[in-house]
């Protein structure tokens, strides 16, 4: 379900004034989750063009934006030479077919890339032990719609339901709101958006 091929045809022309809407809707929300972030590491999980990413650049001592699209990482590799930023990386990686090793962070954040992602619980788990003790894993996604009907993406999700899964990985303090309600924004209907945050102590 990761849709790569799907991305990797639209990278060149994904950045719309819609898309970067939201994106600042999902920045402005992970920011206010942040405790003393200049001194922490962070991925931006399934980045695509770094849109979200871009925007919480100054406020962490390090971010690396992963993607599983070639052609994703190449757009933000000529972002991050036009804003000549040191403490920034770039990895081309699969976290649905293998552990990501050898890699940590202190905040994981991934703005509607969930929905993309048919093993739900795998990727969440994984994510898990990328994360630090004491890090945090923020998610911005979609309301569950029933409205929708893909087998491209999941049609959304209900953060109880979420809860639960990431609490028997082993997540803590996890709560949720929803922080934005648009028009025709999701496959073209009307949606509501959430932050999800949890901790791994």
């Amino acid at each position: 379900m990761g849709n790569t091929d799907k991305f990797e045809m639209i990278a060149n022309t994904y950045d719309t004034p819609d898309r970067m809407k939201i994106a600042k809707v999902s920045s402005d929300a992970i920011r206010q989750y942040l405790v003393d972030a200049k001194s922490k590491k962070a991925i931006d999980f399934g980045c695509g063009t770094g849109l979200v990413g871009m925007n919480l650049l100054n406020e962490f001592d390090s971010l690396l934006f992963l993607d599983t699209s070639p052609n994703m990482i190449n757009q933000i590799k000529q972002k991050i030479t036009d804003v000549n930023n040191q403490n920034v990386d770039t990895l081309c990686f699969d976290i649905e077919k293998e552990n990501l090793s050898g890699v940590h962070a202190d905040y994981v954040f991934m703005a509607q890339v969930l929905l993309h992602i048919e093993d739900v619980e795998l990727v969440l788990s994984r994510l898990f032990n990328v994360l630090n003790e004491g890090g945090h894993l923020l998610i911005v996604d979609f309301n569950k719609n029933e409205n929708i009907v893909s087998d491209m993406v999941h049609n959304g999700f209900n953060p109880e339901e979420l809860t639960d899964i990431m609490t028997k990985i082993g997540y803590q303090d996890i709560q949720f709101k929803t922080i934005y309600t648009g028009s025709k924004i999701f496959m073209g209907h009307d949606a509501s958006m959430f932050i999800l945050d949890a901790k791994k102590e």
